[in-house]
């Protein structure tokens, strides 16, 4: 077992070979790691399981995302943390910052679509916290 060195960025530097994403809030940490066979891209973000507030909800969610979430309080909060994930995935790929709004989520077909066209594979978990993966299969 050994540390994993961080980039000047923060992200971890995985062995090669191997894709990973960490991600933590105060109460829980979460990790996912794949071989680079499988995978292309591989990304991970956890939040607590609490309404997004309403001021964020428009920073973080399109128009048409916002027309999906209906009367769940919690898929505010799901966009945020599967955009998260999904920008994880794919930026080590197109090294391109993205905002929120350039991350199209589709929670019923359980996946993104980023600004480039580039489509990622989403799951999720929903217990004291949100927890979304997202990958690319290679």
């Amino acid at each position: 077992m050994t540390a994993l060195p961080k980039s000047l960025g923060g992200a971890p530097i995985w062995p090669k070979g191997v894709l990973g994403s960490l991600a933590h809030d105060s109460r829980v940490a979460v990790a996912a790691v794949g071989s680079s066979e499988n995978l292309e891209g591989v990304g991970i973000d956890v939040e607590p399981a609490e309404i997004l507030p309403a001021d964020l909800l428009h920073l973080v969610t399109t128009p048409r995302e916002r027309a999906r979430i209906e009367s769940d309080p919690y898929r505010g909060r799901l966009f945020f943390v599967a955009k998260e994930a999904a920008y994880k995935a794919v930026y080590p790929l197109d090294q391109a910052l993205l905002g929120h709004h350039d991350v199209e989520v589709d929670l019923a077909n359980q996946q993104a679509t980023v600004r480039n066209g580039r489509v990622v594979k989403l799951r999720f978990c929903i217990s004291t916290h949100l927890v979304a993966l997202a990958f690319l299969p290679s």
